[in-house]
C-alpha cells in the first residue's frame, strides 16, 4: 500500500510539474511575465503591439533591434545559407549543406548556425564574396515584415543586431532598409579567405555597446526582440524600454510593397530564382538531371529543324513563346512578308532580358536576323543559330559595321547594353537612332520559376543553358508602332539622337509597365561584379 502511494505522488508531482511549466510555455503572457521577473525593472517589458499604440514620435529616439526577430518575417536562416552555398560555393557545397539539414534540426539554434557557417563559407574568398550585397537583398526584402519596417521609418538612430555574419547581412541592411550600424557577428580570415568560423559574441557585444555609447546622448533607446532572442547581447542593460514579438505576432505581418523601399531594387545577381527552402531545394535536386537533359534537347531541336517545325515541338517541351502585333499599324501585319521595294533592312531595337532576346525575335518573325552584341562568349557566338556581331564600343567603327549589316537584311539590337531582370529599362544607347529610317521597338519580358538565365558574376555561356533548365520559361515578344529614325529628320542634332533614343525607350517601358532609368551597363556590373562587366575579345 505504501508503495501504491509513493507511486501516486510521484506521478502527482510530475502532472503539477507539466501545469506549471507545460501551460506557461505555451501562454505568451506567462511567459511574458516570467521574462520581465528576470530584471528588476519589470516596466521596461512590453508587448510589442503596444508600440505602435503608444509611440506616434520617435524621431528623436534610438532604437535597437533584432533581426531574425523583429525584421525577418520567417524564422529559418537556411534558405539564406543555401543560397550563399549555391551562389558561392557550387552545387557541391549546396548539396552537403542540404544533406546535413535534418542533423541541423536536431542541435541547438547556436551549433547549428555553426554549422551552417562552417560549411557555406570555409575556403571563400573574402575579396570576390559578393553574396551578400548582389544575392541576399532581393530575397531579405521579401522577408521583411512591412510593420516593423514602417515603424523603423519613424525612428532617428537604428541600430541592427544580428547573429548572421556581418559579410552577409551589411549591405542589405546599409542600401536598402537605410540602417545607421550594423552588428553582426565576424568571421575569421587567414591569407584573405574565410575560415567558416565566426568571432566570439563577446566581440559583437562590445561593439554595439560602444555604438549605444556614442549615439545615444540625449536619446532614449528602445530595443525590440524576441523571448529567445532578447538577452544575447544585452539589450535589456541599454534600453528604457523593451517590446517582444512572440510568434503570433510576425504570422500576421505584411509583405513590403516595392514602391515604399528607400532605395529601388533594380539589380540583383544569383542562379536561383526561387527561396531555397528545404523542401524547394529537394524539388530541385530531384530536377537537376532532367533538367539538363530537357535543355539539351530543346537546344538540339532549335538548331537542327526549320522554325515551322521546331516551334512547335518546343512548345510542347515547356518553352512558351506570346507574341503581339498591333492590328492597327500596316508596317507589322506585313512583318513576315517578302521586302518588296526596300533597299534596306529593317531595324529591331529591343529592351534586353536574357542573350535569347535575338533568337525568340526571329522565331517569332519566322525569319533569320542578325544580331549585333556588346559582348558575348565565344561558346554562345558558336551555338547561335542566328547570326551575331561584336560591336566595338567605338561609335565610328560600329556605326559603319551597323549600316552595312543592314543592307545585308534585318538586324536586331539591345540598347540597354546588358540584361535587367527587374522591371526596370536601363538608359539606351542613341547609336541605333542614326542607322535607318525603319525602327521598330520589340518589347520583350521572360519568366523563369527555377534558374535565371542571366549572370554578372558567373559564367555566361551557361546563361541560355540555365534558362533552358525551367521546367515552364516563357517569353512575351510585342511589336510596337515603327518609328522614323534620325536620318529621316531635318535636324540632326546630339539632341534629336537622344530624343529618338529616350522615346523608344519609353514607348517599351509603357507596353511592358516598366520604369525608366538612366542607369547603365557600367552601374549594374560595379554593384554586382565590382568591375565595369566589358568581356575582352579572345
Amino acid at each position: 500500500m505504501a508503495k501504491f502511494f509513493m507511486k501516486f505522488s510521484f506521478f502527482k508531482t510530475l502532472f503539477f510539474f507539466y501545469q506549471v511549466v507545460f501551460r506557461q510555455s505555451k501562454n505568451p503572457k506567462a511567459l511574458h511575465r516570467n521574462v520581465s521577473n528576470i530584471h528588476p525593472n519589470e516596466g521596461k517589458y512590453q508587448k510589442y503591439l503596444s508600440l505602435f499604440a503608444h509611440r506616434s514620435n520617435l524621431s528623436n529616439q534610438t532604437m535597437v533591434f533584432n533581426v531574425e526577430e523583429a525584421l525577418l518575417k520567417s524564422s529559418s536562416l537556411f534558405p539564406y545559407f543555401m543560397l550563399v552555398a549555391f551562389e558561392a560555393g557550387g552545387l557541391l557545397r549546396a548539396f552537403i549543406l542540404f544533406v546535413l539539414h535534418p542533423f541541423l534540426c536536431l542541435v541547438s539554434e547556436e551549433m547549428g548556425l555553426k554549422i551552417m557557417v562552417l560549411v557555406c563559407l570555409f575556403g571563400i574568398k573574402k575579396k570576390s564574396f559578393r553574396v551578400g550585397s548582389a544575392v541576399l537583398p532581393k530575397f531579405f526584402l521579401e522577408d521583411v515584415g512591412l510593420e516593423t519596417f514602417e515603424m523603423l521609418k519613424k525612428v532617428g538612430k537604428k541600430v541592427a543586431v544580428s547573429n548572421i555574419p556581418q559579410v552577409m547581412i551589411e549591405g542589405f541592411l546599409r542600401d536598402y532598409l537605410e540602417i545607421d550600424f550594423v552588428v553582426g557577428r565576424e568571421l575569421k580570415v587567414f591569407r584573405g579567405y574565410f575560415l567558416g568560423v565566426m568571432e566570439e559574441k563577446k566581440r559583437s557585444k562590445a561593439a554595439l555597446e560602444e555604438i549605444i555609447a556614442r549615439e545615444s546622448s540625449g536619446r532614449d533607446v528602445i530595443g525590440i526582440s524576441g523571448f529567445k532572442k532578447s538577452l544575447e547581447y544585452n539589450l535589456f542593460s541599454h534600453c528604457k524600454e523593451i517590446y517582444l514579438v512572440r510568434k503570433a505576432d510576425k504570422r500576421i505581418w505584411q509583405q513590403v510593397p516595392r514602391e515604399v523601399c528607400p532605395k529601388p531594387l533594380i539589380f540583383h545577381d544569383g542562379r536561383l530564382a526561387f527561396r531555397p527552402t528545404p523542401l524547394a531545394t529537394l524539388t530541385m535536386f530531384m530536377w537537376v538531371p532532367f533538367g539538363f537533359i530537357l535543355s539539351i534537347v530543346r537546344v538540339v531541336i532549335a538548331l537542327t529543324l526549320p522554325h515551322r517545325v521546331s516551334i512547335p515541338i518546343l512548345g510542347y517541351s515547356g518553352l512558351h513563346l506570346f507574341l503581339s502585333i498591333p492590328q492597327t499599324s500596316q508596317r507589322h501585319r506585313s512583318l513576315t512578308n517578302s521586302k518588296k521595294h526596300k533597299s534596306k533592312g529593317r531595324l529591331y531595337v529591343s529592351n534586353h532580358r536574357t542573350l535569347l532576346d535575338p533568337l525568340y525575335l526571329s522565331f517569332s518573325l519566322q525569319k533569320d536576323l542578325t544580331a549585333v552584341t556588346y559582348s558575348l562568349s565565344r561558346v554562345s557566338e558558336l551555338l547561335a543559330p542566328i547570326k551575331t556581331v561584336r560591336l566595338t564600343r567605338n561609335r565610328d567603327q560600329d556605326s559603319k559595321m551597323m549600316k552595312k549589316l543592314l543592307n545585308q537584311g534585318d538586324l536586331v539590337v539591345c540598347p540597354e547594353g546588358t540584361t535587367c531582370r527587374e522591371p526596370y529599362l536601363l538608359r539606351f544607347s542613341p547609336l541605333f537612332a542614326e542607322m535607318s529610317d525603319d525602327i521598330v521597338p520589340v518589347a520583350m519580358d521572360s519568366r523563369v520559376s527555377m534558374y535565371y538565365g542571366t549572370t554578372a558574376g558567373g559564367l555566361k555561356c551557361l546563361d541560355p543553358l540555365f534558362f533552358l533548365m525551367n521546367p515552364r520559361p516563357s517569353y512575351s515578344v510585342q511589336m510596337l508602332d515603327a518609328v522614323s529614325g534620325l536620318s529621316a529628320c531635318h535636324d540632326h542634332s546630339e539632341r534629336s539622337r537622344f530624343d529618338v533614343a529616350n522615346h523608344i525607350q519609353n514607348e517599351i517601358g509603357k507596353a511592358l509597365g516598366f520604369d525608366c532609368t538612366k542607369l547603365t551597363r557600367r552601374d549594374k556590373y560595379l554593384i554586382l561584379a565590382g568591375n565595369e562587366g566589358i568581356i575582352s575579345k579572345p
